[in-house]
């Protein structure tokens, strides 16, 4: 049996808590406001996948990182979502932390 990718989920998640219709997203990636609205539901619904192109457009659009489309828990997105959000000092930190941990 396939395992479902949580693509799907993750997407509609974070169009929706940008505030954005599945038009609005298509366009502002750079889709033709005729069909903007038609790729974004087969997204969603699982039955294409983007390209890393557009899957990248996507994230930096909705302010996620590539990776949390394929977290498979709620938990795993939302710390990919804190790890997004710290610079790049702050990550090196945490990596030691963690590392030095018993």
């Amino acid at each position: 049996m396939p395992i479902q990718s949580p693509f799907p989920i993750r997407l509609k998640e974070a169009r929706t808590i940008k505030g954005l219709t599945q038009v609005q997203l298509g366009v502002r990636i750079g889709m033709d406001e005729n069909s903007a609205s038609a790729r974004m539901n087969q997204y969603e619904k699982g039955k294409h996948a983007p390209d890393f192109d557009t899957m990248k457009r996507m994230a930096e659009e909705l302010g996620v990182p590539v990776a949390y489309f394929f977290c498979e828990t709620e938990l795993d997105a939302k710390l990919m979502q804190m790890l997004h959000l710290l610079s790049k000092q702050q990550k090196e930190r945490l990596l030691i932390q963690l590392a030095n941990q018993d």
